[in-house]
């Protein structure tokens, strides 16, 4: 079974980015109505996830979650959903929701300028998104993001 497709209302916008980290479609919308959202969230099937109990009470196919934390967040998602995956996968853009796909080094001189040369020379596996350019790679910045998901899936 595969999660829904989401869609994260301004209020959970960390939530947003941690599930496209573990490669769940989560559109991320801002300054939109209530009406607005509702509607997109039908239009393209998905689901709301919000903190906004007036927007919950009026949409049919919704996740009203109670806290501000990222973790209890990610945990009352997983409660629902527990075919959510917990672990970090390069299959989604943190930055927009598009598609990731392996990137070939040397194609774009000008978009690696941002790469670390040290981790490039020992064959890392870059990604690309197809959608605004964004490089991925694994580094610390994954490493604690993969140490937070683990912990949240152990803890009750």
């Amino acid at each position: 079974m595969t999660p829904p497709r989401w869609l994260a209302d301004e209020m959970v916008g960390r939530l947003a980015r941690y599930l496209r980290f573990v490669g769940c479609d989560t559109e991320y919308v801002r300054g939109l109505t209530d009406d607005q959202v509702i509607e997109k969230a039908r239009a393209e099937d998905r689901v709301i996830l919000t903190r906004d109990r007036a927007l919950a009470q009026r949409a049919r196919r919704v996740l009203l979650l109670d806290s501000t934390e990222i973790s209890e967040q990610f945990r009352a998602v997983r409660k629902v959903w527990p075919e959510v995956p917990a672990e970090v996968r390069f299959d989604r853009c943190s930055e927009c929701n598009g598609r990731l796909s392996p990137y070939r080094l040397g194609s774009n001189p000008a978009r690696e300028a941002g790469l670390p040369r040290d981790r490039l020379s020992s064959g890392l596996a870059v990604y690309g998104c197809s959608a605004c350019d964004h490089l991925y790679w694994e580094g610390s910045h994954t490493a604690r993001i993969r140490e937070r998901l683990a912990a949240w899936a152990r803890e009750p």
